[in-house]
């Protein structure tokens, strides 16, 4: 959940290693740190809080060393401090070393190193890696990436790290385990980070380091066993700038129409009224042999496979169902060679979705990835599945890839419909639907003002409801979600039917009650829940379709109408707009809410 950046070529390395660090402080924002060689000794800058204190920290100390590594921190063990920050060294302050990920036996291995005289000087479990390394360095006989393979031997956990040693600053060493690592090839020069966020202002040209590898970087190139190749990433560095927009969740909200249009190209069949998804390299005889689908995911994937479940239900008319992945393997489940599994994850990294997969694969089960980044942990894992191409997301919060998420899923119940009892008229009408579904995504963006408005009516409230029922029940989840996120206001959401089977106790008149009302066969006892809630006080918030008797709602967020299906991703619109303007009216720091990182690699 960390950020980790590192250098080594010809260029002082001081101003690339911040200027990454920046890219990646939506990673972890609780401190941050670096360590650069030069004349076979380290200097080390830390500073509790974000990259601009590390700046502030550097100031006018801008070493000429060309060989570095830094971190921005999201605390795991021990608070958020200097004291904490990475990197953490051996005694000498020969080896430095950055960590993500978690040493699940850090306290055996700091008691021993207490016991052998070793001071340690923070409470974290990265500080045991580089005494362990000094250690296999001792007798001078083997080389830094002998030493770490030695260490790294004891450890238990998860990693994804850079070594430092001073005395050889022509040279890094990285290894991944459960976290991601990525090396960026350039001209006479290689860089290092934990996302091709850090890398793409200087190169394109990257290599993914799988579980269990380990590899050597010196400014000519790199050095491992089973590496894979080169491959070219498909990211301009201008995603990462904001682009007039005041923070990235605002920009990628509206990203959301392009963002779709990516999703739907080359996807939409409509001589044969389906879909085409080649990645998930099933035939039609294997796609009818499909008996139940499951979607894995955590968060806001979670809601989103919710969506999905429900599509593949009412258009392939086969069971489907979406699970905690961070729940999945602890329960001992029974995996059925007949179901499909779709573990979903906007990085491709979610360490708990990623160990869902590994146990399904354990026990013969058939699982795709749907993910965002290519050359991810899942992706590569899961061999087959979807990519969003939504577009790098920055913002924790997650927006554009939740909206494309959703229409990948429904991508995957149109297929699956149409090699069943789905007829050509309702697959060509949902070809059409999704093909307008970007426009009516813009026209729902748009009035902003409204909704920020309302936003500024209840963002005082200390707690809302949340309320939908069938399609809009995920939908609900998803915006209770966005709300806490980045307002810190408390939020629940229950199916509609389950108000009054105890949360109506609540309702009041500082309850404010945010109800998802799709156009469908279930309006008048959405329009029936409403009524329970004014009959109480409690002030209503309607986003919907429909048109609802006037003086019903408090107030009306409307999308357009598009095809039935298709309501959860335009109904959600409103309530990322609604969680965005609370937050701001607030004053809260939107891109990056407090105790949340984006990519989460650690359990």
């Amino acid at each position: 959940m960390c950020g980790i950046v590192g250098y080594v070529g010809p260029r002082p390395a001081t101003r690339i290693l911040v200027e990454g660090l920046a890219r990646l402080e939506y990673r972890g924002y609780d401190s941050a740190g670096l360590a650069v060689a030069h004349r076979k000794a380290l200097r080390i800058t830390r500073a509790a809080g974000r990259v601009d204190d590390l700046r502030a920290a550097i100031g006018d100390d801008d070493s000429p060393g060309r060989t570095g590594i830094a971190h921005t921190r999201w605390a795991t063990h021990g608070e958020p401090s200097e004291r904490n920050a990475h990197p953490h060294t051996d005694a000498e302050g020969r080896i430095a070393v950055v960590h993500n990920g978690i040493l699940e036996n850090a306290d055996e291995l700091r008691a021993k190193l207490v016991a052998d005289g070793v001071v340690l000087r923070s409470d974290t479990d990265t500080e045991v890696l580089p005494h362990l390394i000094a250690r296999a360095l001792d007798d001078g006989s083997r080389s830094l990436e002998e030493a770490v393979r030695e260490a790294l031997r004891v450890v238990e956990g998860t990693y994804g790290l850079v070594v430092l040693d001073a005395r050889r600053p022509e040279e890094l060493v990285v290894a991944r385990n459960g976290s991601p690592i990525v090396l960026g090839l350039g001209d006479g020069e290689m860089f290092v980070a934990s996302d091709v966020a850090a890398l793409v202002r200087h190169t394109r040209q990257v290599v993914f380091l799988a579980d269990g590898e380990i590899a050597t970087l010196t400014a000519a190139g790199y050095e491992g066993s089973r590496l894979a190749s080169p491959i070219t990433v498909d990211v301009d560095d201008d995603a990462y700038e904001l682009d007039g927009h005041p923070d990235f969740l605002s920009k990628e909200i509206h990203e959301q129409p392009a963002a779709l249009r990516r999703v739907l190209a080359g996807r939409l069949d409509a001589r044969f009224a389906t879909a085409r998804l080649d990645g998930l390299r099933l035939d039609p005889r294997e796609l009818r042999g499909i008996r139940r689908v499951t979607f894995l995911g955590c968060g806001s994937a979670l809601y989103a496979g919710q969506i999905g479940a429900g599509l593949v239900e009412e258009l392939a008319r086969i069971p489907a169902d979406a699970e905690q992945a961070s729940e999945f393997r602890y329960r001992n489940p029974l995996v059925d060679p007949e179901t499909l599994y779709v573990a979903v994850s906007q990085s491709g990294e979610t360490i708990d979705t990623l160990a869902a997969v590994e146990e399904l694969q354990r026990k013969g089960g058939r699982v795709v990835g749907v993910v965002n980044v290519i050359g991810s942990a899942i992706a590569r894992q899961c061999g087959a599945g979807m990519f969003l191409h939504a577009g790098p997301e920055v913002s924790v919060a997650s927006t554009k890839a939740f909206s494309s998420m959703a229409t990948s899923f429904t991508l995957l119940a149109l297929l699956l419909g149409r090699v069943r009892d789905l007829s050509a008229a309702h697959g060509a009408r949902l070809v059409e639907g999704l093909r307008r579904l970007p426009d009516a995504v813009e026209a729902a963006l748009a009035p902003s003002e409204e909704v920020a408005e309302v936003a500024r009516r209840y963002a005082d409230a200390r707690s809302m409801f949340f309320l939908g029922r069938v399609r809009g029940a995920a939908v609900a989840r998803e915006g209770a979600q966005k709300l806490k996120e980045i307002s810190y206001i408390h939020a629940e959401a229950y199916a509609a039917a389950e108000l009054k089977h105890g949360p109506l106790a609540l309702v009041d008149p500082s309850m404010p009650c945010v109800v998802v009302v799709p156009d469908d066969e279930l309006v008048g006892k959405n329009t029936s829940t409403i009524e329970q809630i004014k009959a109480r006080g409690g002030p209503v918030i309607a986003v919907t379709n429909a048109d609802l008797p006037d003086g019903l709602a408090d107030a009306v967020l409307h999308v357009p109408r598009l095809e039935p299906e298709l309501d959860p991703i335009l109904l959600g619109i409103p309530l990322q707009q609604l969680a965005y303007h609370c937050a701001a009216v607030l004053g809260r720091d939107i891109d990056k809410p407090r105790n949340l990182a984006k990519s989460v690699t650690v359990e």
